[in-house]
């Protein structure tokens, strides 16, 4: 089996990087690569990644449920009207990462999605626009998936044209992945034949 398929426990192959933490491992199996087109969920997840810059997505996955309350289930139109008052509770609020910067950006952010929807119909319609005729990078099991693509760069520069912050492309593929834009499971995960399916069957938004 390749290093990159790491065996767990159970006897289930995974990739390697979800290991042998609990949270991880649901994440992975159930989470990580699920299309998604809620635009609520795909809010929440862009928003986590750019929180997790510069810092362990476990110790994002495990404050998340604090970020959903401190964000108000990161509901766009209630994150868009938050003001300085709203800022300052955040800094205070020691269950999510108290960062100005990416405090602010998730409220800029949330003001620029509103645009994108009253633009596009809904969020999820303006991202999966950007969805690549296929992987850019097919992953195999002796090498690891890419940290970012030229679709991820285009997306990450469209996003900022727009206004938005923390959205490099790094950022924004570790996002692509995340939502299921892109089958980043190694195709010995127990998981890539789940998404694979999921995305076969998904209705894309237009």
């Amino acid at each position: 089996m390749s290093r990159w398929i790491r065996t767990g426990a159970d006897g289930v192959g995974r990739c390697w990087w979800a290991g042998d933490d609990g949270d991880y491992l649901a994440y992975h199996d159930d989470e990580w690569g699920r299309p998604t087109i809620d635009d609520t969920r795909l809010f929440e997840k862009i928003c986590l990644e750019g929180f997790q810059s510069g810092l362990s997505w476990l110790t994002i996955l495990r404050k998340r449920d604090n970020f959903r309350a401190a964000f108000a289930g990161f509901e766009m139109d209630t994150v868009a009207r938050f003001g300085e008052a709203d800022v300052e509770r955040l800094l205070g609020d020691a269950g999510i990462v108290r960062h100005r910067r990416k405090i602010e950006s998730t409220i800029n952010n949330a003001i620029r999605a509103l645009e994108i929807v009253d633009e596009f119909g809904s969020l999820a319609g303006y991202l999966w626009g950007f969805e690549p005729d296929g992987n850019e990078v097919e992953p195999t099991d002796e090498s690891p998936v890419p940290a970012t693509t030229p679709t991820s760069a285009a997306l990450a520069r469209d996003l900022k044209g727009r206004g938005w912050s923390y959205v490099g492309p790094t950022t924004v593929y570790a996002f692509m992945q995340a939502m299921g834009m892109v089958n980043d499971h190694l195709p010995h995960c127990s998981r890539y034949q789940v998404c694979d399916q999921e995305r076969r069957a998904l209705v894309r938004p237009r």
